[in-house]
């Protein structure tokens, strides 16, 4: 998928968002450094910007003022260790569009630092649209995990499975997880999950220093059901159980609580256990995911949400 140039975060974007940090939010320029992954001296070009181009008066007169702020909302609702709000693209426009940008640009943001990291990926729309969305770049220093099996059920590869597709924009090493999204029986799950290469990459994943996810509903459109990896009578059990939300194939209740259990699962995803210190960041957008994002903040599944605006402040109604 590919993104109009106007869609890209432009230098001025930069700007507002440093003169925002440093003028409203109170930061140090090296703690805008760090927000921003950048070095202190851009930082402090960045906020001298602001000021030079009129953005900063009284409040940030940007179109990203608006995103600035309903990150900050959110960020002390949550408690995230991550936000990012996308200026929405209007009625109608695809919400992937409107977020790849934000959500590429943090994952830039993990690749640029020096030191070794393993990144964790879930698998998705949102997330393929991050990838194509992101800028080339050498990285090697870090490695890349896949969070879920990248086998369909009819024993393709899965449509929305991005570490291939990252692995070509990154030139990092790369780590596919070759099992299915869900296995047909528990025999089958435990009989993958036995097989040694599989079981290093979940271990990977397991320990991985951050995390992205898409997130999925689990109404009548869930992804599950349309991607073909549960029946409609699955989906319907689940719903009667109080589905709401899925993250790497984890389905979970509004009050983010998981309906299975890892002894008795049949999931390939890695399950993203409530209550890490490390970024587990989540990408998605619209009133379809609503309760989903909501409860897997609440929750604290998720301690970090790239979305868009509207989104963003239908989740901050919701308390």
């Amino acid at each position: 998928m590919s993104l109009p140039p106007e869609s890209e975060p432009s230098q001025s974007d930069d700007a507002a968002r440093a003169g925002w940090l440093y003028y409203v939010a109170g930061m140090t320029q090296d703690q805008i450094a760090r927000e921003l992954g950048v070095s202190r001296q851009r930082a402090q070009r960045l906020v001298s910007r602001a000021m030079a181009e009129g953005l900063v008066h009284v409040r940030i007169e940007h179109p990203i003022a608006a995103c600035l702020e309903l990150e900050q909302a959110l960020t002390d609702r949550f408690h995230l260790t991550r936000c990012r709000v996308a200026p929405g693209l209007g009625a109608g426009a695809d919400l992937v569009r409107a977020i790849a940008p934000a959500a590429a640009q943090e994952l830039e943001r993990f690749l640029a630092m020096p030191d070794p990291l393993v990144i964790a990926l879930g698998t998705g729309r949102a997330l393929r649209g991050m990838v194509d969305a992101m800028t080339t770049m050498d990285a090697p220093q870090h490695r890349l995990v896949s969070m879920i099996g990248n086998i369909a059920p009819d024993g393709s590869a899965s449509f929305f499975d991005v570490i291939m597709r990252i692995a070509d924009k990154v030139r990092a090493p790369h780590y596919p997880m070759a099992m299915p999204v869900i296995s047909a029986t528990v025999e089958e799950f435990a009989a993958f999950t036995a097989l040694g290469p599989v079981r290093r990459v979940r271990e990977l994943a397991e320990r991985a220093d951050v995390i992205f996810v898409g997130v999925g509903q689990m109404g009548d459109d869930a992804p599950l059901l349309a991607d073909g990896f549960i029946t409609r009578a699955e989906l319907a059990a689940l719903q009667k159980r109080g589905a709401v939300g899925e993250v790497a194939g984890w389905v979970f209740d509004a009050e983010g609580r998981f309906l299975e259990k890892p002894e008795s699962t049949r999931h390939g995803g890695v399950r993203v256990e409530p209550g890490l210190i490390r970024p587990a960041i989540g990408v998605a957008a619209g009133a379809s995911k609503l309760p989903a994002i909501h409860a897997a903040l609440k929750a604290r599944i998720l301690n970090g949400i790239v979305t868009d605006e509207s989104t963003a402040r239908a989740i901050l109604a919701l308390d």
